[in-house]
């Protein structure tokens, strides 16, 4: 995938909603820190609500990094109320679905990022997922658990409707269709 380098710093964007956030209570720490689900996908737009809440509760964050595979533009610095962010991306080293936040005295936050389009459901769910303290499902391994959840319930509710619409679910496997051996006369 190509990535796309925004080099301009600019404030002009319009204020953000707060930020959705989640953190891990306490200090057992486990493979995530918590999980962010903005309502975009432009980091020039979404960074600096989750900078300053996090500025607030955490620490000034100095640094996030991205893996770009679900980022259209990347831009090298995002301002927030005060200072700057600086942003960098990794293609192979970093989960595509994980954000790293960097603050200034060295402390490091891993956040599980869920996608702008998910359903409230789903994204509550993510959320408690990756606040489990000493949680040990990586941001990807938690996208895979939810889509496959996603995909069953899915499969579920088709064939409730087949059903309830006049179809038959089939028999189980090893139960002959139609009336028993006897009845045929053999």
């Amino acid at each position: 995938m190509a990535v796309t380098i925004d080099r301009r710093t600019t404030g002009e964007h319009a204020p953000s909603p707060p930020a959705r956030l989640s953190l891990t209570p306490g200090t057992a720490r486990g493979l995530l820190d918590g999980a962010w689900w903005p309502r975009s996908r432009d980091l020039s737009r979404e960074l600096p609500a989750l900078a300053e809440r996090l500025d607030h509760s955490w620490g000034r964050v100095t640094r996030v990094t991205v893996n770009p595979a679900f980022w259209p533009v990347i831009p090298r610095k995002v301002p927030v109320t005060g200072h700057t962010v600086h942003v960098g991306w990794f293609t192979n080293e970093q989960d595509p679905h994980k954000l790293l936040v960097f603050s200034s005295p060295a402390d490091r936050l891993d956040l599980l990022i869920i996608p702008p389009e998910t359903d409230p459901a789903a994204a509550a769910r993510l959320m408690s997922a990756a606040t489990t303290p000493g949680g040990l499902l990586t941001a990807s391994r938690l996208m895979e658990n939810e889509r496959a959840a996603d995909d069953a319930t899915e499969s579920r509710d088709r064939e409730e409707e087949w059903e309830t619409e006049g179809g038959t679910a089939p028999p189980p496997a090893g139960n002959p269709t139609g009336p028993p051996r006897s009845a045929r006369g053999t």
